[in-house]
């Protein structure tokens, strides 16, 4: 089978040219890559917004990693 030119005719049988018609549909990503980047996506954001919540409790003195009944020093850094 011949390549088809982008200004021939669809080989669909629409009318319109090559171009205008199936050379886009074979151009565009299946909802499976769709689905699977959107996931990755999310997946990113996630894992920021957990980094910059454990970076704002450690900027805050760091209470989270004391044991019951400590509080964190911060002119020793460490728990008291």
């Amino acid at each position: 089978m011949a390549a088809i030119g982008r200004n021939e005719p669809c080989p669909c049988g629409s009318g319109k040219k090559y171009k205008r018609c199936c050379l886009l549909k074979s151009q565009q990503m299946s909802w499976k890559t769709r689905a699977a980047i959107s996931g990755l996506v999310l997946m990113l954001l996630i894992s920021v917004f957990v980094i910059l919540t454990s970076l704002d409790e450690i900027g805050q003195g760091g209470s989270a990693v004391c044991p019951a009944g400590q509080v964190w020093s911060p002119e020793h850094g460490h728990c008291h």
